[in-house]
């Protein structure tokens, strides 16, 4: 499994924004610290309270003026990449650039709440084949 932990400055808004793009939570491994964001059944993303977060770091945590990490995630078409980040837009996020369309390949990227950066990208089975 994968685990990413990402800091937040609000965690309640931070779990009604991804709530609201449709993602669930695991609740056992959730509390007023730490949101348990379920990608799938390999890859979970914490969402840690920015002073909870740093009691795991030696350095200071990353704020909205740099990016500390991509989270990338793949889709099963190109218009469930669309539909994703034009809610996440609307929701709040902010867009990162101009989609990127390679004919094979097709991503888009939206900062969330916390300018973290998160990546959609579909990829044309054939061609992987």
């Amino acid at each position: 499994m994968m685990f990413v932990n990402l800091p937040v400055s609000d965690l309640e808004r931070s779990r009604a924004y991804f709530g609201e793009l449709g993602f669930a939570f695991n609740d056992v491994f959730s509390d007023s610290n730490a949101a348990s964001l379920v990608i799938n059944e390999q890859a979970i993303v914490m969402l840690l309270a920015r002073p909870f977060f740093s009691t795991f770091v030696s350095k200071p945590v990353a704020d909205d003026s740099c990016v500390e990490v991509a989270v990338a995630l793949s889709a099963d078409s190109r218009d469930e990449v669309d539909a994703l980040v034009d809610k996440a837009l609307a929701l709040g996020g902010s867009p990162v650039r101009e989609p990127q369309d390679e004919g094979f390949m097709y991503g888009r990227s939206f900062y969330d709440l916390d300018g973290h950066l998160w990546e959609l990208i579909w990829m044309d089975p054939a061609a992987v084949a």
